[in-house]
C-alpha cells in the first residue's frame, strides 16, 4: 500500500503554510489554504489584470505566480509565491515593491490593508 504525499513537497512552502495557519488571522489562513491546495488551483495573475483591479499604494498578495503580460502604471506592494523575470522587471520599473509571501507576512503580521488577489 503506497502513501501519497498531499500538498506541496517544497519544505519552505510547507513551513510557510504552517506559519500562516498558526497566525490565526483570517487573511493568512485563507492564503495558507490556497497554497496547500493543488498546484493547478494556484493563481496565475498577469500584470494587466493586477493593474486594472488595483489602486495606487495597494498592498496585494498573489497566492501563486505573477506573469509579465501587460504593464503596471502605479506603485503597489506585491507579495507572491513566484514571479516571471519580465514581470519582476516591470514591477521594479513601476516603482512597486515585490516581496515573497513570507516577507509580506512578516511586514504585515495582522494582515490589515492586505488584499488577496485572485
Amino acid at each position: 500500500m503506497s502513501h501519497r504525499i498531499t500538498g506541496p513537497s517544497n519544505y519552505y512552502i510547507r513551513k510557510l503554510i504552517r506559519d500562516l495557519w498558526k497566525s490565526k488571522i483570517s487573511i493568512w489562513r485563507v492564503i495558507s489554504k490556497k497554497l496547500s491546495g493543488s498546484r493547478k488551483d494556484r493563481v496565475e495573475a498577469n500584470l494587466k489584470r493586477i493593474n486594472n483591479k488595483t489602486n495606487e499604494n495597494d498592498i496585494i498578495i498573489v497566492p501563486g505566480k505573477i506573469l509579465g503580460v501587460g504593464e503596471l502604471d502605479h506603485s503597489l506592494t506585491i507579495g507572491c509565491l513566484d514571479c516571471s523575470k519580465s514581470a519582476r522587471n516591470k514591477i521594479k520599473d513601476s516603482g512597486s515593491t515585490l516581496l515573497s509571501i513570507r516577507e509580506l507576512f512578516e511586514k504585515y503580521p495582522n494582515g490589515s490593508n492586505v488584499k488577496i488577489f485572485y
